[in-house]
C-alpha cells in the first residue's frame, strides 16, 4: 500500500472531493492534524481553490516560494493544510474551516485576518530546566514562562508573522465555541458546563441544547471566522 497516495473511496468524508472520478488521491504527510482534518497542499491547490490544473502546475507554483502556510514558505506538495491553518497564495489568503456538512473549506479572508491564527492547547509538558511547553492542535510546540496561565483546551491567538502569542481564550463556562466534530460540526455554541468523566470515557462539554465530547470543541471567543461564507 502506497504511503503517498490512498484510494478515493477510502478518503475521509470531510474531504470535499468526488470519490469515483479517479482511483487515487494524494495523502498528506503525517502532521499535527489528523487525516480527517487536513488535506495535502497539492490537492488543495488543484481541486479546492483551483490555482493549478494539475499536480505539475501545483509543484511549479510551490517552486516560486510565494505560497505560505501560517506565514512560512512551503514547497512540499504533500504538506497537510488543516483546520485553522492560514494559506497564502500570493496576495490571496484562505483559512481552513469545517462547514455544517463536516467538509473542509478553504474560505477567502482578508490580509488583516490572515495575520493571526487560533491554536488549541492539546497538552502541556515540562521539559529540561523546568520550562513549560504547550502542545498545540496543529503539531507545533510553544515555550511559555507562566505555566499556570494556560490550561489544556484553552485557545491561543498567534501572530502569524512573529509566531508569538497575542491573545488567549479560556476554556470555561460562557466561552464561545466552534464545533469541529460530531453532528453539530461547523456551528458555534456557548459552553454551559464541562464534565470530567472518572472512567475511560471521553470528557464531555454541555451546551444549552446538546452535548459533545471535548475533542470536538474549539474555543474561539470573539474571533471572526468565515463561517457564514462556507455555510451559505
Amino acid at each position: 500500500m502506497s504511503s503517498s497516495h490512498m484510494k478515493r473511496l477510502a478518503m475521509p468524508r470531510s474531504w470535499p472531493l468526488t470519490r469515483k472520478t479517479d482511483i487515487w488521491i494524494s495523502r498528506p504527510r503525517p502532521s499535527g492534524h489528523p487525516l480527517e482534518r487536513c488535506m495535502a497542499m497539492g490537492v488543495v491547490l488543484r481541486d479546492v481553490i483551483g490555482v493549478a490544473k494539475s499536480m505539475r502546475e501545483a509543484k511549479r507554483a510551490l517552486a516560486t516560494r510565494k505560497i505560505l502556510v501560517d506565514g512560512r514558505v512551503t514547497t512540499d506538495i504533500r504538506r497537510g493544510v488543516g483546520v485553522m491553518d492560514v494559506l497564502s497564495v500570493g496576495d490571496d489568503h484562505y483559512r481552513c474551516v469545517l462547514d455544517k456538512n463536516g467538509k473542509l473549506r478553504y474560505a477567502s479572508i482578508s490580509a488583516k485576518e490572515a495575520g493571526h491564527k487560533l491554536c488549541r492547547i492539546d497538552g502541556k509538558t515540562t521539559i529540561k530546566g523546568g520550562v513549560t511547553q504547550l502542545n498545540l492542535h496543529d503539531g507545533r510546540n510553544i515555550l511559555v514562562d507562566d505555566a499556570n496561565k494556560y490550561n489544556t483546551m484553552d485557545t491561543l491567538v498567534l501572530d502569524v508573522e512573529s509566531q508569538k502569542i497575542e491573545g488567549h481564550h479560556k476554556f470555561e463556562a460562557g466561552a464561545n465555541c466552534y464545533l469541529i466534530g460530531g453532528s453539530h460540526t461547523g456551528g458555534t455554541a456557548t459552553m454551559n458546563e464541562y464534565l470530567v468523566k472518572r472512567s475511560s470515557k471521553d470528557n464531555e462539554v454541555l451546551f444549552e441544547e446538546f452535548g459533545t465530547i471535548v475533542d470536538h470543541v474549539f474555543v474561539i471567543g470573539d474571533a471572526n471566522l468565515p463561517l457564514d461564507e462556507v455555510n451559505a
